[in-house]
């Protein structure tokens, strides 16, 4: 519960906020549209209700004490927080909800982009907002209701709602399969191997199952996404372990071409991830219904 006495009124945090960002009374007036005598004012208000002095005086200049230097970080976030909080509330007139969603980046724009118009069409209310996590979080400190996860169903705290495997192939561009001359799995001994920095073992068990004798399976540049991946085989630099879902484009188009049927299929999977005390928000379960769907249907 918060103490009204200790919250201090926000013109006044406003005041103290610009004057500690600018070092000068002057410039906040002038940020704020107020007289240098009201900043003035409402900082020695402050100040009062605080029982500190947040800046020390020398002439014209006004430089933050310690506890005002620490005052002014904290009461900034807290300033920041609030005009997020400001806008999400605006946005949310109309809809029946918004949903925070965690993504991995290239199964975000390669495999969701392109199928989530399908989900404002069946939830044309709905608002989804997307940012990128690469590795688990806690839910209890970061503003996300779910997330797309790969590894291995575990997190604390949370629902993990199986997607799809992950079956990785070889693929190199065609002018690149042709310089090298790859017509035979062993050819590959010798080509540039691309590698993902997350799926380090992949070229070793592709080999493997293939029955292909190789120095140094991770040899080779390495990318920390897929998506850097294929860029880099699309431009001929070298052949990748890539899943196909993830390289529609480039296989329709020509840009990559599959070179064996031989697949690696990964350890991992990818996940559907919500809190526990989420599972029967309304918008919640309907993106997990149709996500799933989804991926069913590849």
């Amino acid at each position: 519960m918060f103490r009204r006495g200790f919250l201090p009124n926000v013109g006044n945090l406003l005041a103290f906020e610009a004057t500690a960002r600018h070092g000068s009374v002057s410039r906040a007036a002038e940020e704020l549209n107020l007289t240098q005598s009201a900043v003035s004012r409402q900082i020695q208000q402050l100040e009062e209700s605080l029982g500190v002095s947040l800046f020390s005086r020398a002439r014209q200049r006004v430089v933050l004490t310690d506890v005002g230097r620490l005052y002014a970080s904290q009461v900034r976030g807290t300033l920041t927080e609030l005009a997020d909080a400001t806008h999400q509330a605006i946005a949310l007139s109309g809809t029946s909800g918004v949903l925070n969603l965690a993504t991995l980046p290239t199964f975000g724009t390669r495999w969701l982009m392109p199928r989530i118009p399908d989900f404002f069409t069946r939830h044309p209310d709905a608002t989804v907002n997307f940012g990128v996590r690469l590795v688990p979080f806690d839910f209890a400190d970061e503003p996300f209701d779910t997330a797309i996860h790969f590894g291995e169903p575990h997190w604390p705290g949370a629902i993990c709602e199986l997607l799809r495997k992950e079956e990785a192939v070889p693929v190199c561009s065609p002018a690149y399969r042709q310089r090298e001359g790859i017509h035979e799995p062993q050819d590959l001994a010798r080509a540039r191997l691309l590698q993902q920095s997350t799926r380090p073992t992949a070229w070793a068990e592709w080999f493997g199952n293939v029955d292909v004798a190789i120095v140094n399976p991770m040899r080779g540049p390495r990318f920390e996404q897929f998506a850097m991946v294929a860029q880099a085989a699309a431009a001929g630099l070298g052949v990748a372990m890539i899943p196909q879902f993830l390289i529609g484009d480039e296989l329709a188009s020509g840009r990559l071409e599959v070179l064996f049927p031989h697949s690696v299929l990964s350890s991992g999977a990818y996940y559907l991830v919500y809190p526990e005390h989420k599972a029967e928000a309304p918008l919640v379960r309907s993106f997990r219904d149709w996500l799933i769907s989804e991926t069913r249907q590849g």
